[in-house]
């Protein structure tokens, strides 16, 4: 099991909260989806620390140019050693003031069809992409620093169109009892076809001060197969998100 903790705050915060999360034993930190910033943020991050991993949680692709996303995250990806995860979904409607189109199923689309010119980008090869949403003339991208790709993580769900992302993807934010993600697990892996590990991510919250009580929490989960841990204290002050991430991920002797 890998843990990671999703940071919140001003830049300046968000830096010195990545570098008490890479003395305090995470493996990876995250920032929320800011247009046009959360990958200068990253970097900023990437700039004061030396091995912590580094994402989003998460970007919302229809709302971002894909070859944008390709480009920059590829370009982190060489600047911090090999360390970025992209976790990609559709964006909440209802919270968007992007004026992006509204409907799901469309977004769903976009989605797909970016996943394609982002992967097509990063082959380094030259790359031309024609489909409902997006054209794109040939192009040639940067390829990322890890191989075969950046990891790759989408939202899980039980939809046939989420069940198809998500066998070729990476990895899969999935949340649900214990049981519930088990079986989701099960539904793909009989459809991969990748003998690639998949990860298996779920995000909720421990207590810090209990490793006991934060072992029986988490357990059952990593029985179920899950491989990430994220501890997102959203509901949280400031002061209280802070003394959670000093105390450290709750790992299972």
């Amino acid at each position: 099991m890998k843990y990671g903790f999703v940071l919140l705050g001003t830049l300046q915060e968000k830096i010195e909260m990545a570098q008490e999360a890479e003395a305090a034993g995470w493996d990876s930190v995250f920032v929320t989806d800011e247009w046009g910033s959360s990958w200068v943020t990253l970097t900023a991050i990437a700039a004061h620390t030396q091995h912590i991993r580094l994402g989003t949680m998460v970007t919302a692709l229809p709302l971002h140019h894909p070859w944008t996303v390709a480009f920059e995250t590829a370009a982190l990806d060489h600047f911090s050693q090999g360390r970025v995860i992209l976790a990609v979904g559709l964006g909440v409607i209802e919270l968007d003031q992007t004026g992006v189109v509204k409907d799901y199923g469309i977004r769903a689309r976009m989605l797909d069809e970016g996943l394609t010119i982002i992967n097509g980008l990063w082959s380094g090869e030259p790359f031309t992409f024609s489909a409902e949403h997006y054209h794109l003339e040939e192009m040639t991208g940067l390829k990322p620093l890890q191989l075969p790709r950046i990891p790759t993580w989408v939202v899980g769900g039980k939809k046939p169109s989420q069940l198809r992302r998500a066998t070729h993807a990476d990895g899969a934010m999935v949340q649900g009892t214990p049981d519930e993600i088990g079986q989701w697990k099960a539904l793909v892996e009989n459809q991969r076809l990748s003998p690639m590990p998949f990860d298996i991510i779920t995000e909720a919250e421990t207590p810090g001060d209990d490793p006991e009580r934060a072992a029986a929490i988490i357990a059952p989960y990593a029985k179920a197969g899950v491989t990430w841990w994220i501890e997102s204290v959203w509901n949280r002050d400031a002061i209280a998100q802070r003394q959670r991430l000093r105390q450290g991920p709750s790992r299972l002797s």
